[in-house]
């Protein structure tokens, strides 16, 4: 099988998908739009995509699934302080003083996500 989407339920799909197409800098489907009840941000080949879907309830508990995040481009550091920009909040900070660690944050819908350190950062 092929994963082909991560669904993820919202109030908003085209500004949540929105956010998330800033922060990932893949498009957004050529067909989706504000108001429409789902939005797919397009992921390269052969990542899944991310396919946000109107839901009436809003979120009520923690995430029990959630992403990690290895910046590709920037630090973990910098790619942070660029995410809490585009709109993100802080949640959690798992960082150490010998540079390990990693960033937790809340999107504009309060899900949680990871950064993690870069390759860069983790000599790999």
């Amino acid at each position: 099988m092929i994963l082909r989407h991560v669904t993820i339920d919202c109030a908003d799909p085209h500004q949540l998908a929105s956010f998330w197409s800033e922060v990932t800098g893949w498009p957004l489907g050529d067909d989706d739009f504000p108001g429409d009840p789902e939005v797919l941000v397009v992921a390269p080949e052969p990542q899944p995509g991310m396919l946000f879907i109107r839901v009436p309830e809003g979120k009520q508990v923690k995430n029990r699934i959630h992403f990690d995040w290895m910046p590709t481009e920037r630090s973990r550091d910098e790619e942070v302080e660029r995410i809490l920009a585009l709109g993100a909040t802080l949640h959690e900070d798992h960082r150490k003083p010998d540079g390990l660690g990693w960033v937790t944050l809340l999107d504009p819908e309060s899900n949680e996500f990871c950064i993690e350190r870069s390759a860069a950062e983790r000599n790999i």
